[in-house]
């Protein structure tokens, strides 16, 4: 026997479920960060002006790369640049505090001693800093933003509700809104165009404490599946895209007073979002970390699978968490 073999009987049992939430709950402890000790606001290299060209929206952009945008003079694109950068993260700051709302929700009924417990309280005071940081920024810019639509607004207060009546479908939703924003901005960090500072080191902070929540959303849902009942099974199956591609749509598509407020033309919506093959692309991309967790959890069958497809959003499941999509075609 070499020195790098483990005899027969001896080799390590993969880490529990419970082991798992506390090496997330431990890294939550020592590398976390600060909405007002880890950005320097009042620096002048973040100082926001509206009229610095680095507002452009980047080709990572699915608006900021049509021929429409890129043909408007440079200072109609630094304006729109501006404000769809504070209203997706408005909306963004809107998703947080429906999902620290479900987190406090689920972990209410939660019993002593639940590593559950303890992982949801963190996330929860992590996004907490996500929305002081987020509204920050949107105060900063200046720009009078609404966020998500009105629909989405108006159930805001009922969507944390299903953390506790129907916590899988909620850990499912969960996803749906922080899937698509980490693929966007990961998508925009890795691309390394001229941005804002002030952004980046917004979209760094965010990036680095999603990775955690996705993870607990992602352990959480293996863990839980094979507790559920095959009819439960079967109807979550079915509302698993359409919760991906509503959330999606709330994330990345504007608001129709986001379309007006930027002067965006009707058939020029109809396009990228999600007519244009390139589009229709991208929306596939984004999940398909989410296609991956399907498969595991039992949320895929013949008829899901034609849900997945009406939505759009059907495509090869990722082989690992985070695989670029490059790698994925």
């Amino acid at each position: 026997m070499t020195a790098t073999q483990i005899p027969t009987g001896t080799e390590p049992s993969a880490p529990s479920y419970e082991q798992r939430l506390q090496t997330l709950s431990e890294a939550s402890v020592h590398q976390h960060f600060d909405a007002f000790k880890d950005i320097a606001w009042d620096h002048p290299d973040y100082a926001i002006d509206p009229h610095d060209r680095r507002w452009i929206l980047p080709t990572a952009d699915v608006l900021g790369r049509t021929e429409w945008y890129r043909s408007l003079p440079q200072d109609e694109q630094v304006r729109i640049g501006l404000y769809r950068q504070a209203n997706v993260t408005k909306v963004g700051l809107q998703f947080e505090q429906i999902l620290i709302a479900g987190l406090m929700n689920y972990a209410f009924s939660l019993p002593n001693n639940s590593a559950e417990f303890r992982y949801s309280t963190h996330e929860a005071t992590e996004e907490c800093h996500h929305t002081q940081m987020f509204q920050e920024f949107v105060n900063r810019s200046g720009q009078d933003v609404k966020g998500g639509t009105l629909l989405f607004r108006m159930l805001a207060p009922v969507l944390p509700l299903f953390a506790k009546w129907v916590p899988f479908g909620f850990f499912y939703g969960v996803l749906a809104g922080e899937e698509p924003i980490d693929h966007v901005q990961k998508s925009i960090l890795r691309a390394g165009d001229d941005m804002h500072p002030l952004l980046q080191r917004i979209m760094q902070i965010h990036v680095a404490e999603e990775a955690r929540h996705i993870g607990f959303a992602h352990q959480y849902l293996e863990h839980k599946a094979p507790r559920l009942k095959r009819g439960e099974r079967f109807v979550l199956s079915l509302l698993v895209p359409v919760i991906m591609r509503w959330l999606c749509n709330e994330i990345l598509v504007p608001s129709r007073r986001a379309q007006r407020d930027m002067g965006i033309p009707a058939e020029v919506m109809k396009q990228v979002y999600w007519d244009a093959p390139e589009s229709k692309k991208f929306l596939r991309d984004l999940f398909g970390d989410v296609r991956m967790l399907a498969e595991r959890t039992g949320m895929m069958n013949p008829a899901s699978r034609r849900v997945w497809r009406a939505m759009g959003i059907d495509g090869r499941a990722s082989r690992f968490r985070s695989e670029p999509a490059s790698a994925a075609a």
